[in-house]
């Protein structure tokens, strides 16, 4: 057997020692959370009430890292893994749970990080949001490939090394027709001449009619709720296209409750909410930093024939400046980076104070994070709903509504019988 590392800390635990630890949570990075006594010991492909047995290897200063080496008291929400390269691939970590169970650890790792980073006692959470998809849904692939070009596909878990992998059972079924030619292609076509030999990503992205766009710079188009959005094949986009429907009627319904006669949609990229949200307001305007980006939604408002809808680039510091709406009848809509809001941007928010914001995340950590100052700055969240665009995967989407104090009571008054508890 290989010896341990040079830096390994053979405390409390040696190197390769077998535990049997009951798995008591799941965290929002997908490594489910063990007690052997009082320590902590982090086991991938895990749910929460199996007894499991794990193999250490690495001791920290407050918990171990171990690797999943025996399901011995297996979870009714455990259930066989719909590719062969799962635990190997680092694009899956939930393919050993039913979907349901995925949902409800996601609904609850929502309110875990509400509570945690937001400090809100009892996060009114709603029950993750999905569809019957599992598997098939993702409208875009970007496999890595080595210099030689000899290995194509995507990374390993937990190394920065590419797994060699000829289909991907989450992509849509134009996606993994077209992955094998996409393979052969690239291993056919001569390297440049006098340069060396460099890896890189692929994109294989599904446009109108099941088309498969392979070039990065070239124009994709979605259909979205009747709506015709073009956008830069290679940027961001949603890939989940029959959720991405949901996720958008949960924003509409959130917009039209709230009776605003006015939108404003920052961070907008090519106009999604801005425009599938046009309707309900007698103005929308979409706000964003990348002028590319402005002109594709400006051009996508034209296409739609919506003429109540208008774009405005300009920096992230200014950008609260051209909007004239009355707060107290408008709506924010904000969608940003996985990184979140910087405080500037929040700061130009609490000064503008909407009636209400409609928060989507990526990352419920941030969200959380930007929640937690919005509502010291006056405003209380009456909902979060995830929704589970990315099924197999610990990634989830997040909307959080937020009204200013006048209009709701505080979050923490409501029905703490919505939130599951860990």
């Amino acid at each position: 057997m290989k010896g341990p590392p040079k830096r390994f800390t053979p405390v409390p635990y040696a190197y390769h020692q077998c535990v049997d630890v009951e798995i008591v949570d799941v965290t929002n990075l997908g490594q489910g959370v063990g007690r052997d006594r009082e320590w902590v010991i982090m086991v991938p492909y895990c749910l929460p009430g199996e007894r499991v047995r794990a193999r250490i290897f690495r001791n920290h200063a407050t918990y171990s890292e171990a690797d999943l080496i025996d399901v011995i008291t297996p979870s009714p929400g455990r259930r066989a893994p719909g590719c062969p390269h799962f635990t190997e691939c680092g694009g899956c970590q939930y393919q050993h749970m039913r979907l349901s169970a995925q949902r409800l650890l996601k609904q609850r790792q929502v309110a875990q990080l509400f509570r945690r980073i937001g400090g809100i006692e009892a996060p009114p959470v709603m029950p993750t949001l999905g569809d019957e998809h599992a598997y098939g849904y993702r409208s875009k692939l970007t496999p890595h490939y080595s210099a030689s070009r000899e290995v194509i596909g995507f990374m390993r878990a937990g190394r920065r090394q590419i797994l060699d992998i000829a289909d991907c059972p989450l992509g849509r079924p134009a996606l993994r027709a077209a992955l094998p030619g996409a393979r052969r292609a690239l291993r056919e076509r001569p390297q440049s001449s006098g340069r060396k030999a460099r890896g890189g990503t692929l994109l294989l992205r599904e446009s109108v009619q099941e088309t498969v766009i392979t070039d990065m710079k070239a124009v994709a188009e979605a259909e979205v709720r009747g709506l015709a959005l073009r956008f830069v094949a290679g940027e961001f986009f949603q890939t989940n296209p029959t959720m991405l429907e949901r996720m958008v009627d949960v924003m509409r319904a959130a917009i039209s409750e709230s009776g605003v006669r006015y939108l404003v949609d920052a961070y907008c990229g090519v106009g999604l909410f801005a425009l599938t949200c046009a309707d309900l307001v007698e103005k929308s305007l979409g706000l964003e930093i990348s002028e590319p980006a402005v002109n594709l939604a400006e051009a996508n408002a034209q296409r739609n024939r919506i003429t109540n809808a208008r774009f405005l680039a300009g920096d992230a510091n200014s950008l609260f400046q051209e909007v004239a709406f009355p707060p107290e009848a408008s709506a924010l809509i904000i969608d940003p980076p996985r990184k979140g809001c910087d405080p500037g941007f929040l700061a130009q928010a609490a000064a503008f104070k909407p009636k209400v914001i409609a928060y989507m995340s990526c990352d419920p950590a941030t969200q959380a994070r930007d929640v937690r100052i919005l509502c010291a700055a006056g405003w209380n969240v009456t909902s979060i709903t995830p929704i589970d665009l990315f099924p197999q995967t610990r990634h989830i989407e997040s909307l959080a509504i937020l009204r200013a104090d006048e209009q709701a009571p505080r979050a923490d008054s409501g029905d703490a019988d919505n939130t599951p508890q860990p």
